[in-house]
């Protein structure tokens, strides 16, 4: 089905009121470093939403841990916590019904950032659809995620004014699978921080701290979840890439498949050649990628893929997976392969060889994604909502 014209929303509400409006953030289910690239994105959203000018400014809703991991957002924004801890579903769902409805019983509009939203509470609704994996990769997913999903998602999506997605791929595939209006669903990119790379720490710094030699660094910056394709990447390490010197970084926490990953490290005897860092903090992020020959992410699915803009904007070549959102994010601007070990096997001399304009030309893609540009495609969303209502 096609995902049809994207909504022109200049005229859909006088901007003069913006300042007007309180909305009320739903970030209840944002459990910091759990939830990977969506509190990301939302973050950064957030940010851009600040630098509009008479724009919205949130009231947010979310866990303590996440305030003590954005206290940039802290000093922005109001924020309000509730006595929970976010990884128990029941209790978040039980609290958007009751201690969150209650809080947001005034708000003019309420955004839910986690892909559902509770069957009651204030309105209009703006949610934000990250991906559609669980109806890819079932099998990724616990069955009583899944059945939550399966059940919640519809409703949400009904009960929703506006919704809110990464790429043109998500959309396509929301208004496909709920048959929903397509004006009602609306693209709002990720965005990097202009200054992103400011506070990275030096190279010599980190191939010590890391202990990454003097040879080539690639980065695969990804929670250990089945889908990120760590094991696709440790085999095509073993079978192609057999350069003693070269170190694999595998950036990020442990996900569900992350004792899979550590065995086939130890099979594959690549145990001199892997780094695992865990979670680092930004300053190293930065610094390990920009020092990076190239940023590797075989993806079987994404609904965006921040890292690969990140990577762009920091001037390194991106080889990533064929994966629809991958392609349309890099848009001709890296190595853009279909996730087979034969066609990834020379995958690092063609970066050697054409270094210099994957740099240029991922550096012009990253301009296309910026902080200001989220937070405008977030306040014209706003704007639709209450149109709409």
């Amino acid at each position: 089905m096609s995902a049809g014209p994207v909504p022109d929303l200049s005229a859909s509400f006088n901007v003069d009121r913006a300042s007007e409006v309180n909305v009320a953030m739903n970030l209840l289910w944002c459990v910091p470093g759990e939830v990977g690239g969506s509190e990301q994105y939302l973050v950064r959203q957030l940010l851009g939403l600040a630098s509009q000018p008479g724009g919205f400014v949130p009231t947010i809703y979310c866990l303590p841990s996440f305030v003590d991991a954005h206290p940039d957002l802290a000093r922005l924004f109001p924020m309000v916590t509730a006595n929970i801890t976010g990884s128990d579903r029941k209790q978040r769902v039980l609290a958007e019904h009751t201690w969150l409805a209650r809080r947001t019983r005034s708000a003019d509009l309420v955004h839910h950032g986690g892909g559902t939203a509770p069957r009651f509470g204030g309105g209009p609704v703006v949610l934000t659809i990250h991906d559609l994996q669980y109806e890819t990769f079932p099998d990724y997913i616990s069955p009583a995620k899944l059945r939550y999903l399966r059940t919640m998602m519809p409703r949400s999506v009904a009960r929703a004014d506006v919704i809110t997605v990464p790429t043109e791929y998500v959309r396509g595939t929301v208004i496909e699978r709920f048959v929903v209006d397509a004006s009602r669903v609306v693209v709002v990119p990720h965005g990097v921080e202009p200054d992103i790379g400011v506070g990275a720490r030096s190279e010599p710094e980190l191939r010590r701290d890391y202990e990454l030699g003097s040879g080539r660094v690639l980065v695969l910056p990804a929670i250990t979840h089945p889908h990120k394709g760590h094991r696709f990447l440790l085999d095509v390490m073993a079978a192609h890439w057999n350069d003693p010197d070269l170190r694999l970084v595998l950036l990020g926490g442990a996900g569900s498949a992350d004792e899979e990953v550590r065995r086939q490290i130890e099979q594959l005897g690549l145990g001199q050649r892997i780094v695992r860092t865990g979670r680092v903090d930004d300053d190293d992020r930065d610094g390990l990628i920009r020092l990076a020959e190239a940023l590797v992410f075989p993806s079987e699915y994404e609904g965006f893929g921040a890292p690969v803009v990140e990577a762009m904007a920091l001037g390194t070549p991106v080889v990533c997976s064929d994966q629809p959102a991958l392609q349309e994010v890099v848009a001709g601007a890296g190595l853009v392969l279909p996730l087979d070990r034969e066609a990834w096997s020379d995958a690092l001399d063609r970066v050697a060889s054409d270094r210099d304009a994957m740099r240029s030309a991922g550096r012009r893609r990253a301009g296309q994604f910026t902080t200001l540009k989220s937070g405008e495609g977030a306040s014209a969303a706003y704007r639709l909502a209450l149109a709409s209502s």
